[in-house]
C-alpha cells in the first residue's frame, strides 16, 4: 500500500472517530438537559401541588379541641393548643369558688359586662358549669401568658391574694374567674372561648352550644 493510501486510510479512520464522538456528544448532551429540564420541572411542580393542599397543621390549628376531663383533679388545670392559643382549663373547688363570690370589689368588670365570653358564660362564674372555668391563656395586656397562683395565700404581688392567675411580665391579676383586678395593665378579663359540654367529662373547645 503506498502512503498516500496508508494516510488516506488513517484519515478516514480519524474522521469516523470524531463523528461517532460528536454524535456521542450530542446525544449525551440531549439527554441530560432533558433530563435536567424534567427536573427542573418536577421541582418547580412540587411546590406548586403543595401550595394547593392545605396545611394539616393550618387545620388543626382551627379545628376545634375536644379535651377529656376525667383525670383532671378538683384544685388542677389541663391546657391545650385553640388556633395556636393556649387555653385553661380549671377545676375549681368549692373554696375556689367561694373566693370569686367574694371578690367582686377587687375587680374592674365583676360583671362581665364586656363582651369577652359567649352569652351562656355571663354569669357570676363565667362559665357553663360552675366547677370548670375555660379561658384562654392570654393576658389582654401584651398577650403575656399569666402562671396560675391558685393557692389563698399572701404572696409578694398582693398580701391579700385570694387565688387566680398572676401576669409576672407587667404585673396583671386576673381571679379565679379570669376577671381581671382593678387598676392593673391589662384592661379586660380574659377570654372565654366557644365551648360546649359533650358530657360530663368531656368538652370541646372551638364549638358553641345553645342556652346560658
Amino acid at each position: 500500500m503506498s502512503p498516500f493510501s496508508q494516510k488516506q486510510g488513517l484519515k478516514g479512520t480519524k474522521g469516523m472517530s470524531e463523528k461517532n464522538t460528536d454524535q456521542g456528544k450530542r446525544q449525551f448532551l440531549v439527554a441530560a438537559t432533558t433530563v435536567a429540564g424534567g427536573v427542573a420541572a418536577g421541582a418547580a411542580a412540587v411546590p406548586f401541588v403543595a401550595s394547593m393542599l392545605p396545611s394539616e397543621r393550618a387545620k388543626a390549628a382551627g379545628a376545634p379541641v375536644e379535651v377529656d376531663l376525667t383525670a383532671l383533679a378538683p384544685g388542677e388545670r389541663v391546657t391545650v393548643e385553640w388556633q395556636g392559643k393556649p387555653v385553661w382549663v380549671v377545676r375549681r373547688t368549692k373554696e375556689m369558688l367561694d373566693t370569686i363570690r367574694g371578690n367582686d370589689a377587687n375587680v374592674a368588670d365583676p360583671k362581665s359586662q364586656k363582651k369577652m365570653q359567649p352569652a351562656y358564660a355571663t354569669n357570676e362564674f363565667r362559665s357553663i358549669k360552675e366547677e370548670f372555668l375555660v379561658v384562654v391563656g392570654i393576658c389582654t395586656h401584651l398577650g403575656c401568658s399569666p402562671v396560675g397562683k391558685f393557692a389563698k395565700q399572701a404572696e409578694a404581688f398582693d398580701p391579700n391574694w385570694q387565688g387566680g392567675f398572676y401576669c409576672p411580665c407587667h404585673g396583671s391579676l386576673f381571679d379565679l374567674a379570669g376577671r381581671v383586678y382593678k387598676n392593673k395593665p391589662a384592661p379586660d378579663n380574659l377570654v372565654v372561648p366557644p365551648y360546649k359540654f359533650l358530657s360530663d367529662t368531656r368538652i370541646v373547645i372551638g364549638e358553641d352550644t345553645k342556652g346560658a
